[in-house]
């Protein structure tokens, strides 16, 4: 019973982490506002999206030698560190560079959790538990994903306390989240084990794909309209589909 406790308490705070990690789903509903409130142009705002990739592609492989030398556990509190403060910059305004500033920052703190975390929670569950535990990691993760649009829109009508924010009262209140989980991740006893992790090549062409096609979308939708952005999508379906083929490639050899 007591180690049953014992697996609980460890199981919580990590399944929050996976609930923050859900928090950089909230760009994309984040950007549809902005560009209205700053009058943006389809390419100023696609570069919102484009950041979160941008910053996993520079962060990924210098995160996983970063994670070799303070543990897992110290990475992702770094992460969760990085999300709480950029959450809490909306707070302040809705001024382009400053939500430039708050993306930018979200995407280094889900790079740092991304490469982190999934190795963390193989330290608290492992053997048959461990594939069910990431699927429910996601299935929480997919959550904070899905609440974030509600949360705007409720916001932005009045129809919970905003705060005078408005559409920006859901940084807050997931900063808050972010908060709760650096507290009871870090007040949480976890032994990790050593493991190499590293950055895939194939990981690294999804990254640079996510972050060189929402700008082509943008500057092409600005250049010819709908039909230039219909274009540039085509082209990323292919580039998924290669994608794609090289994972089942290298899997079956």
């Amino acid at each position: 019973m007591k180690s049953q406790s014992s697996f609980i308490a460890r199981y919580i705070p990590v399944m929050l982490c996976f609930f923050a990690m859900g928090f950089v789903d909230l760009v994309g509903i984040a950007s549809n506002y902005v560009k209205a409130d700053l009058s943006l142009t389809d390419s100023q705002a696609n570069i919102f999206p484009s950041l979160v990739f941008f910053w996993f592609l520079i962060f990924s492989v210098p995160t996983g030698i970063l994670m070799n030398r303070i543990g897992r556990k110290n990475t992702v509190l770094l992460s969760l560190v990085v999300t709480f403060f950029s959450l809490v910059l909306p707070i302040f305004g809705d001024s382009y560079l400053l939500m430039l500033a708050s993306f930018s920052l979200l995407g280094i703190g889900n790079a740092l959790m991304q490469t982190s975390l999934n190795p963390l929670l193989s330290n608290v569950v492992s053997g048959k538990q461990l594939a069910s535990a990431l699927t429910l990691g996601q299935f929480v993760k997919a959550i904070a994903s899905f609440l974030a649009p509600y949360v705007a829109v409720w916001g932005a009508t009045q129809t919970i306390p905003s705060l005078g924010l408005g559409w920006r009262v859901l940084f807050p209140i997931y900063a808050v989240v972010a908060l709760v989980a650096v507290v009871l991740l870090s007040s949480t006893s976890i032994r990790e084990e050593e493991r190499d992790t590293g950055a895939s090549g194939l990981m690294i062409m999804g990254l640079f794909g996510g972050t060189l096609f929402p700008l082509c979308m943008g500057v092409a939708a600005d250049a010819v309209g709908q039909t230039g952005a219909v274009a540039v999508m085509t082209v990323g379906v292919i580039y998924l589909l290669i994608y794609t083929l090289n994972i089942k490639t290298i899997r079956h050899e």
